[in-house]
């Protein structure tokens, strides 16, 4: 009887263990799939002018004003999908431990 207790756990466990393990897999695969197009939209362009400056091309004042604004509107969209990213990523972890 004791023996069949023990079974019947281990089996309750491992059951457990592989629902969790698939339940990573799903989110690890819901942000794989995702992170790219973030990554394109949000963190590829760049809107510092900083290679500009960096070739010795002269920025100017109203250059300078058109990057800050494109940054700032760049931000404003790509901050929902970088919140949800942030939330796939807490979940990740604790369905990991």
């Amino acid at each position: 009887m004791r023996l069949r207790t023990f079974f019947a756990l281990f089996i309750l466990v491992l059951v457990g263990c592989e629902s969790r393990a698939h339940k990573v897999q799903q989110l690890q695969a819901q942000y794989n799939a995702e992170y790219p197009t973030f990554a394109k939209a949000c963190l590829d362009e760049d809107s510092s002018g900083a290679a500009q400056l960096l070739t010795g091309e002269k920025v100017t004042a109203q250059e300078i004003a058109d990057l800050k604004a494109n940054k700032k509107a760049r931000e404003t969209a790509c901050k929902p999908q970088a919140e949800h990213l942030a939330q796939l990523q807490k979940e990740i972890l604790a369905a990991q431990q």
